[in-house]
Order: C-alpha cells, then sequence, then structure tokens
C-alpha cells in the first residue's frame, strides 16, 4: 500500500487535541503527527502518568488515525541557540526558568532526553504494531546562525566551533535516544546547525556519523535557498526518517525583498519567498515521490501546513487529497520484466 498521510498539528495547536483530531478525520487523513506543545502532547504527563499515552491512543483511534511520530521542535532549538527574550515565547515556563542562557540550554538538553523517553512509552502503548521506528522531529538550534553572512570576516575555525558545540550537547542527548530505541530527525532548516546539504554533511560527521541522528525531510526549507531538494534524499536517503509534505515558492515577488527576507512578514506580497500550501508552490513532489521510493523510504508523509494566504482547513484538506493521488508504492519487478515469462 502506500505510505500513510497524516498532519502535523503543529500549527493546529490552538485547538484541543480532540478538535484536532476530528477535523483531521474529516480531512481525510490517516493519522497526526503530534506536536509537545499545546494540549496535544505533553512530554511530563507521558513520563510521570502511567495512562496519559493510552489516552492519547484512545482519542486517535475514535477517530480513525494513527501516530508515526512527535515533534518537539520548539525545546530543540534552545539546546545550541544563543538564547534571547524570543525564545521565551516558544519554550515552556519550566525551561525557560529566569532566562540565563547556559541554564535554559541545559534544561533543553534535558527535556529532549525525556522527549525520548515519551517517544517510547507512546509506542508502547499502541493498541496494533507499528511497523515505523519510533521518531521525535525537531530542531538543533545553531551557536553560529548568526554569522550565516561572513562579515565581519569568519574564519572556518570559527565556524568548527559552532560545530563542535553542537557535537558537546548533542551527543549525550542522541546516546539517550539511542537507549530507548528512538530517532532523531532534524528539520534540516535556516537557524539550525544544519540548512542545506554542504552544512548536513559537517553536522554528521561532527556527531561522529551517530546513528540515531537523521533527518525530517522537508523541501520547502531548500527550494528557496536554490539548493537541490532531490539531491538531498539520494545524498541522506539512508537518514531520512521521516517526511513532511510542506510546499514554497520563489522567485516571486517585487523585487523589493531577497532571499534573507527584508525583515518582512510571510504574505508579503514583497517577499522573494514564501510557504504556500501543497501543491501551490514550486516543489515538483512528483520527483520527490519517485526519489523516496528510490532510497526505499516507506514512512509517513506528514503534511506541515503553512500558507498565510489559505484558509487552513481547505488548504489542509487539499493537501491530503493531493498527496495521495501522487504517491505510490514502487514496483516489484522490472516494467519489461514479465517478457521473461
Amino acid at each position: 500500500m502506500a505510505r500513510p498521510v497524516t498532519l502535523f498539528t503543529g500549527q493546529w495547536a490552538d485547538l484541543p487535541f480532540e478538535t484536532a483530531c476530528k477535523l483531521a478525520q474529516k480531512m481525510g487523513y490517516d493519522g497526526i503527527e503530534l506536536p509537545c506543545w499545546g494540549d496535544h502532547f505533553d512530554v511530563e504527563k507521558a513520563n510521570k502518568d502511567a495512562g496519559y499515552c493510552k489516552g492519547r491512543w484512545d482519542i486517535l483511534k475514535a477517530h480513525g488515525l494513527k501516530n508515526f511520530a512527535i515533534s518537539a521542535h520548539l525545546v530543540g532549538q534552545a539546546v545550541c541557540d544563543l538564547i534571547d527574550e524570543r525564545h521565551k515565547s516558544i519554550l515552556p515556563p519550566e525551561i525557560w526558568g529566569d532566562g540565563s542562557p547556559e541554564g535554559v540550554r541545559k534544561r533543553a538538553a534535558q527535556r529532549m532526553i525525556d522527549t525520548a523517553k515519551a517517544a517510547r512509552k507512546l509506542r508502547e502503548a499502541a493498541p496494533e504494531k507499528i511497523d515505523f521506528p519510533a521518531v521525535v522531529n525537531g530542531f538543533t538550534g545553531s551557536s553560529i546562525w548568526h554569522s550565516i553572512y561572513a562579515f565581519p570576516p569568519t574564519s572556518q575555525e570559527y565556524w568548527q566551533k559552532g560545530f563542535d558545540d553542537f557535537a558537546t550537547r548533542w551527543t549525550p542527548i542522541l546516546n539517550e535516544f539511542d537507549k530507548v530505541d528512538v530517532n532523531f530527525a532534524l528539520e534540516v532548516h535556516p537557524t539550525e546547525i544544519a540548512f542545506d546539504i554542504a552544512s548536513t554533511e559537517r553536522a554528521i560527521k561532527a556527531i561522529k556519523e551517530h546513528k540515531r541522528f537523521g533527518f525530517n525531510y522537508d523541501p520547502s526549507h531548500l527550494g528557496y535557498q536554490g539548493v537541490d531538494y532531490i539531491k538531498f534524499i539520494y545524498a541522506f536517503g539512508k537518514r531520512i526518517f521521516h517526511c513532511h509534505i510542506k510546499d514554497a515558492w520563489w522567485g516571486k515577488g517585487t523585487g523589493e525583498v531577497g532571499v534573507f527576507g527584508g525583515h518582512t512578514t510571510f504574505a508579503d506580497p514583497r517577499r522573494f519567498w514564501d510557504f504556500r500550501s501543497p501543491g501551490h508552490g514550486d516543489v515538483d513532489f512528483k520527483r520527490i515521490i519517485v526519489a523516496l521510493n528510490d532510497v526505499g523510504y516507506q514512512g509517513p508523509l506528514s503534511v506541515e501546513w503553512e500558507d498565510s494566504r489559505m484558509d487552513r482547513e481547505f488548504g489542509a484538506a487539499e493537501a491530503c487529497q493531493m498527496v495521495r493521488k501522487i504517491d505510490f508504492k514502487p514496483s516489484a519487478i522490472a516494467f519489461d520484466g514479465q517478457f521473461d515469462r
């Protein structure tokens, strides 16, 4: 059968979990990618309340839905970042604490370890076997993103310190992921330690090719940068642990705003690029499906819906049907194999 189509409810966390499940069922999804914010998935409750994970599954099952991954982008961002007042708005109060940067980073790292344990508990509470590894999607943050443009002049030694910091902070986290048999999938993305193919290769090297470090593939963050998002699949296929279906367009706008965004907000018509509902941007999803088949990815296709120009229920419902239309399982034989029969 074709891959399950799920909805990432990170952008729907303003709705109660059960309401989001009702909508996902109505729109035709097979499952929910659970964000660790809103009331959709609570890491602390999962680890402390023996019945919490079963309760999540009861709600999912009541709406004909499954779960293959949880996502901890917000807390993960704080592990390596240079912390400022913006982080307070995305972090749980107990992780922000007094806001002292190193304290925030250490608490975020511990919460990521706790998230791996919660992901294992959620998987073990599943009412039926799931033939797909348990995954936590997320961000890593970066201590060197602010130096993305090399002025004042930035040496490779300076940038290497950022990769070393990433390895120092994330290796113990990944070791704990390994203990509970859970994969971490970085969404390669501007502001992260890995944001294109070259930086992804460098991050893997820094982490000494840790087997629990892989990727939540999302082409929307690559295309507008000019990165070959198909080549990314072939370069890192065995480390693609999860896949987002998210679209963007680029080369648009009025010529007043470049790829760096011009300090404008999304949907500003001057922007060079913007996120779009799947099928309404420039990402070639048909080529992506072929490439994912070529590298053997058979996990979920999770719609991360972001489009400030479109009603989200209309867009997410349309996206679900679009994904079903373009997805297909690979052939078991060569097209001309029957000639040997």
